[in-house]
């Protein structure tokens, strides 16, 4: 009778291969077709591979506890040409390997002690996607060649490249220099040079943002009741500090398979300045109040609009808040330094209407939008919106800062 392959699925969108966790029937076992048949275990969840149609159990290939890569050849169902032909399938003897064509068939092994040289994947590699052209996929001379004038992958994200697969070749590069000189250039400052390298560094990551509306009235009343007044981007800062003292988890740094966990509390502040933005860190902000922080705030940013900051106030820090209301955003997805894994973003503040129990009615009130961008691989979405939840609250109860 015919045999159909019994072939490992596209788990999700990002699975390129699954682990063999135990197998749902026995060999010899007639199944449905769509019965789970084989149970996998995936990077996210374990997952069962089904039947493709009604058929006998051959045999498996797969040893459990190995993992296979997607199109891979678990097993054989046998199957009546019907069956084959009813579900679509193409129902044809397996392909027996050159080795054993000589020799008789070895005697049959249980799937745990199977030998999984002959499992394979039925696709060699990843399609290249039909838009995913350009500068992702360059020939090694093209890639010696950039790195002789120091140019990165991002520079030529825009070069549509000509060669196999797309790749980006020495003539694409050639004509693509020849293209810029026609153009007019000015050079780049050290400073736009430096960010435009740390940014280029931490989109490495995967990175995602959370965010959530909150209300600027408390803030707004704690500042005419206080003197000196702090910033808002200070009571971000200082609300950032208390939570993460509390958990600093979210604050912590995967390398390899390892999370380094911060030793203290230390958080930046963006300031922009003439062709860039700086980053001034205050050291342990958990430690002071939030009005013991205004006056050393006060001079880390003046310092760094200078371009004057000194060495011990850069650098070093887990988080950084970023207030980007200041040039009337209201909404923004601000980038985590590389060696960060969290920036807090502030909005700025509208008048909105919110309905309050209490009056039965809506009244205007301040909202602002809180974000917190974060490196994916280090923390979840629950994890960060538990986070920027908190911060929001402490920014509700300034006089707790």
């Amino acid at each position: 009778m015919p045999q159909i392959p019994i072939i490992m699925p596209q788990l999700g969108e990002s699975i390129a291969e699954a682990i063999v966790v135990q197998y749902l029937v026995r060999e010899g076992e007639t199944v449905q077709a769509d019965q789970d048949i084989v149970e996998v275990e995936t990077n996210k969840a374990n997952m069962n591979v089904t039947s493709p149609c009604r058929g006998q159990v051959q045999q498996f290939l797969a040893r459990v506890g190995d993992s296979y890569p997607v199109g891979a050849v678990l097993g054989y169902l046998e199957v009546t040409p019907e069956d084959a032909a009813r579900a679509g399938l193409d129902a044809t003897p397996p392909a027996k390997p050159a080795a054993e064509s000589e020799t008789t068939d070895p005697p049959a092994l249980s799937p745990s002690s199977r030998p999984t040289t002959g499992v394979q994947p039925t696709v060699r590699g990843l399609p290249v996607p039909a838009n995913a052209a350009g500068a992702s996929y360059m020939s090694p001379r093209m890639k010696a060649r950039m790195n002789e004038l120091g140019l990165h992958a991002a520079d030529l994200a825009g070069v549509a490249g000509s060669g196999a697969a797309g790749r980006v070749t020495i003539q694409d590069f050639e004509r693509f220099l020849q293209n810029l000189e026609q153009q007019r250039l000015s050079q780049a400052s050290p400073m736009r040079v430096s960010v435009a390298d740390a940014m280029r560094r931490s989109w490495t990551r995967p990175l995602a943002s959370v965010g959530l509306p909150f209300c600027l009235d408390p803030i707004l009343a704690h500042r005419k009741r206080t003197h000196p007044k702090a910033g808002p981007a200070l009571y971000g800062l200082r609300a950032l500090a208390v939570a993460l003292a509390e958990n600093s988890a979210p604050a912590g740094r995967l390398i390899g398979n390892k999370i380094v966990h911060p030793r203290a509390i230390d958080i930046g502040c963006a300031v922009e300045v003439e062709d860039g933005v700086l980053v001034p860190v205050i050291r342990n902000a958990d430690r002071l109040t939030l009005r013991e922080l205004i006056p050393q705030y006060n001079d880390l940013v003046g310092r760094a609009r200078e371009c004057r900051l000194p060495p011990d106030a850069t650098g070093g820090s887990i988080a950084t808040v970023t207030n980007f209301g200041t040039f009337g955003l209201t909404w923004a997805t601000p980038i985590p330094l590389p060696e960060q894994t969290l920036v807090l973003g502030m909005g700025a503040g509208r008048r909105m209407p919110h309905w309050s129990v209490e009056k039965h009615a809506f009244v205007p009130i301040v909202e602002a939008n809180l974000t917190l961008s974060f490196d994916h691989r280090v923390l979840d979405g629950g994890a960060a919106g538990r986070l920027l939840m908190r911060v929001a609250h402490l920014l509700g109860h300034p006089e707790t800062l």
